[in-house]
């Protein structure tokens, strides 16, 4: 590998792994829910200690925001890992498994927590380098709780020095370990989750022609959505609507009232996610007044896309290439449909995330991530860590203007 401005950042991320390792088992043992997470926060208060950084935490949230400026004038540059875990049980049989009932670091923010708060270390020490402010965000409630919205409600993107680019590292758990991986544009989908309700009249199962059957109904609005989402969304701007939980009648030779339906919609682009909206909203009422029944859909939107600008996924993987080498390195052909609250940040300030594949080495089928299975090799974290710093020292290498004062 040809010697770059970053080069030596991986042979120093190397030397600080057992360091990372020993913060993200901490982490792993002790997993917080939702937008609270007093322990968590104490450990990365814990691991900033001592190394320049000026700290805040928020008020309606365990955040952690840690700044620090560098010897020059610069941008501000905002890097992120989330803190918060799952509300399910862990099966690992890991040393460090959780001690917590039905909560569990399934999808990997305990190495998200500790890939970033070793980073701050190896970035403070290359302070002279830096021209502007790097700005470590550490976000609670990733997992549906709107996290990211709050702490941009608290004011984390505004100000005299607000950032002027994002990234964000979000590990994966079935991606060949250390590799890192993005595309510009759509990365992630939106994630909102439908609620829909048929009312009927009850009666007997024998004579369903003195009833009004929501089941029947309910059964005609599942394959009316799918029918509608393959002949009225362009394949190249992909929806997807899953009924996945279905609640009716309470034994064989009643006919209920009514039937109850949820499920999740995903989209790639605002445009495609309000069409489907609209669209499922008519669709749904049609089919209960075909049938004489009543049928009614509400929404509960949740994120956004996550949209990376073009040229910030482009510049992260010419920054992986720099600091890890061409082999760990991949250009994404296609987005996933899971959704990201880090989507918020995207709207607006231009970044990128990017995937960092920890599978464990030899194990043919590895559990993915939301699994109670779910385990990543941890040596992977050195790439993220040198990754983070990567992203600090060349985007503040002093080739952007300082922000207007």
């Amino acid at each position: 590998m040809t010697d770059t401005p970053l080069s030596g950042l991986l042979d120093e991320a190397s030397e600080l792994l057992e360091e990372a390792v020993e913060l993200r088992r901490r982490i792993h043992l002790q997993p917080e829910v939702g937008l609270e997470l007093p322990e968590t926060q104490k450990k990365i208060l814990e691991a900033l200690d001592g190394l320049g950084y000026e700290i805040t935490t928020g008020q309606r949230t365990s955040s952690v925001v840690a700044t620090l400026d560098g010897a020059h004038p610069g941008p501000t540059l905002l890097l992120r890992g989330d803190m918060d875990a799952l509300p399910m049980p862990e099966d690992t049989g890991l040393d460090f498994a959780s001690e917590v009932p039905n909560a569990m670091h399934a999808c990997g923010h305990d190495t998200h927590v500790a890939m970033l708060a070793t980073a701050a270390k190896l970035i403070a020490r290359h302070r002279a380098r830096l021209h502007g402010r790097v700005l470590l965000m550490f976000q609670p409630g990733e997992e549906g709780h709107f996290g990211a919205k709050v702490m941009i409600e608290e004011g984390l993107l505004d100000g005299e020095r607000a950032p002027a680019a994002a990234f964000a590292i979000h590990i994966t758990a079935i991606d060949p370990a250390g590799q890192i991986s993005t595309k510009g544009g759509p990365l992630a989908a939106s994630a909102d989750t439908l609620f829909i309700d048929v009312k009927g009249r009850g009666g007997h199962a024998s004579a369903p022609h003195n009833a009004l059957d929501p089941i029947a109904v309910a059964a005609h609005v599942i394959l009316g959505l799918q029918t509608m989402i393959t002949r009225t969304v362009d394949v190249f701007d992909p929806a997807v609507i899953t009924i996945a939980h279905v609640e009716a009648g309470t034994t064989d030779n009643v006919i209920p009232e009514a039937a109850a339906l949820e499920g999740t919609l995903r989209a790639l682009t605002p445009k495609s996610r309000q069409g489907v909206m609209e669209r499922a909203q008519r669709l749904v009422r049609s089919i209960g007044e075909a049938y004489g029944a009543e049928a009614d859909l509400r929404i509960d939107q949740g994120y956004p896309p996550t949209i990376n600008d073009p040229e910030m996924a482009e510049f992260s993987l010419q920054v992986a290439r720099e600091v890890l080498g061409e082999n760990d390195v991949e250009a994404m052909e296609t987005p996933i449909m899971g959704a990201e609250d880090f989507s918020y940040v995207l709207q607006r300030i231009p970044g990128a995330m990017v995937r960092l594949g920890a599978a464990p080495p030899g194990v043919e089928r590895p559990a993915p991530n939301h699994s109670n299975r779910m385990v990543v090799h941890e040596p992977a974290m050195t790439h993220g860590i040198a990754m983070h710093a990567g992203w600090a020292l060349s985007y503040l290498d002093g080739s952007r203007p300082s922000p207007a004062r």
